[in-house]
C-alpha cells in the first residue's frame, strides 16, 4: 500500500494510526487491536468486517 495513503488513514474505532500487517493480510490498529482486512488491495475500513486480534499476537 502506497505510504501517502497510509499516513492520511485511521482507525474508525479509535482513529488510531494503522500500519500494514504483515503479508499484506490487512491494516492493524495497535491502539485498539483490530485487523482491517485488504480486498483487491483495497482496505476494508469496516467495524462489522475487522478481527479483533488476541494480545499475544504481534
Amino acid at each position: 500500500m502506497d505510504s501517502t495513503l497510509l499516513n492520511i488513514l485511521a482507525c474508525p474505532a479509535c482513529n488510531g494510526p494503522l500500519e500494514q500487517a504483515g503479508n499484506n493480510q490487512g491494516l492493524l490498529c495497535r491502539t485498539c487491536g483490530l485487523l482491517f482486512p485488504m480486498i483487491d488491495d483495497i482496505p476494508v475500513l469496516l467495524l462489522e468486517e475487522a478481527e479483533r486480534l488476541q494480545e499475544t499476537e504481534p
